[in-house]
């Protein structure tokens, strides 16, 4: 190979292609997948450390990202099922055969 065909080669490469970091989503913002591909569908275009990241907990508004921040509370509640305590006073459990009300948890998660 001579100098003239190498230099030939190396100039006939083709640019490369530019780089993209997609997080494809549905119409509520919910994300369906992260790619580097273009694939059909609703998409942002999104940084590389948020592609590496690669978290499902986020949304997408009015183009966006959003991280979902989730709290939990929790509350007693009377039900079926739980510890017997004392009608007028939770803090206090009895015995089965007393007159009582079962307190069980309920936990609540909101974001």
């Amino acid at each position: 190979m001579t100098p003239e065909e190498f230099w030939s080669i190396l100039h006939n490469i083709p640019d490369p292609q530019p780089v993209f970091y997609r997080l494809y989503h549905d119409d509520q913002g919910h994300p369906l997948f992260y790619s580097m591909e273009d694939q059909p569908g609703t998409y942002i275009e999104i940084d590389q450390e948020t592609f590496a990241h690669n978290s499902m907990n986020v949304r997408v508004r009015d183009g966006r990202l959003v991280e979902v921040v989730w709290s939990t509370t929790f509350k007693l509640v009377p039900g079926d099922s739980g510890s017997p305590c004392h009608p007028d006073n939770v803090a206090v459990v009895v015995a089965e055969d007393q007159p009582h009300t079962k307190w069980s948890k309920q936990t609540y998660e909101s974001n």
